[in-house]
């Protein structure tokens, strides 16, 4: 015998119980008549004793009935309100979600968004866990992240929240003193500064309109884990680098910077929310999406002219 209480018979007996009547407890549980039936039969057998005195007519309780009555009535509750209160926290956003974002991206625009979230969902918390290093979801316990690049396949599921260009870039200074390529082939003499988080290597691909591609191997005085660590090396007129849209765009705007290789694409990537599976997605989770979707579908960052 299984040494797992047989919670089943045990509800249906105290509906039965509490109805006097198979047929009443069968419409109470939403099941049939037969099934209540089997389920108190197989709880008689597992306890070794009747609970029940039936007639054609009349349904009484045993002596042991009655003793065990009011015991598989507490359960019967129990379970109840166990599952009534895990379908409400299920169902309302409440709880702490552990979050994985690349950091130049979750400082500028992550962060300043995390105050309005609160002011909607007061009942959630958020673990935000800043790196430039792709976590393992699964493995490290991650309710979601945001990644950002030309996504793989992989068991993961994810929501594309908008493209994200990359591009080459280099202060009018250093134009001025090296000048501009313009192939990018012609990146080998010109100090190119590398990220080392790159997905596969750390190489610059390019495309034109015609269809011819082009690649280029970084090679400068700066290596860096984070993008943000680029940015003083360039601006003070010493190398060039590759920046995504929403550091670079701000540089752009103001002059500071110049995007060079305009006929040249790097591959398009793109802002995704992911999370380790789509089923049983908490509601925590999905408002958290659905912030997200709503704030950063269409964001300030985003460039016209490369639209």
């Amino acid at each position: 015998m299984s040494k797992l209480p047989d919670f089943e018979g045990l509800a249906m007996f105290a509906k039965v119980a509490e109805e006097r009547s198979f047929a009443g407890a069968a419409r109470a549980l939403g099941v049939s008549v037969a099934t209540v039936s089997r389920g108190v039969s197989r709880l008689e057998e597992r306890l070794g004793a009747r609970l029940l005195n039936r007639s054609s007519r009349q349904l009484a309780l045993t002596g042991f009935g009655q003793t065990i009555a009011e015991s598989a009535s507490r359960i019967y509750r129990a379970a109840e309100e166990a599952e009534g209160a895990a379908r409400e926290l299920s169902a309302r956003p409440r709880g702490l979600v552990r979050l994985a974002v690349p950091m130049s991206f979750g400082l500028r625009w992550v962060a300043p968004l995390l105050p309005e979230f609160f002011r909607r969902y007061p009942e959630v918390s958020v673990d935000l866990h800043l790196s430039d290093a792709t976590v393992d979801l699964v493995a490290d316990g991650f309710d979601a992240a945001l990644r950002i690049g030309v996504l793989e396949d992989s068991s993961l599921v994810a929501r594309k929240l908008c493209p994200v260009s990359r591009m080459i870039v280099a202060s009018p200074a250093y134009l001025e003193k090296h000048g501009e390529p313009k192939h990018p082939s012609e990146l080998a003499s010109h100090a190119c500064l590398g990220y080392a988080y790159r997905a596969r290597s750390d190489v610059w691909r390019f495309r034109n309109a015609s269809g011819e591609e082009a690649s280029a191997h970084p090679q400068g005085p700066l290596r860096v884990t984070n993008a943000d660590a680029l940015i003083p090396t360039v601006l003070e007129g010493l190398a060039i680098c590759e920046l995504p849209e929403f550091i670079a765009a701000d540089y752009l705007r103001s002059g500071q910077l110049v995007r060079i290789l305009k006929d040249w694409q790097i591959p398009l990537g793109g802002l995704y929310f992911v999370t380790p599976s789509a089923r049983s997605k908490p509601a925590k989770v999905d408002a958290l999406s659905s912030f997200f979707i709503q704030t950063l579908s269409k964001p300030s960052w985003q460039l016209d002219e490369l639209y």
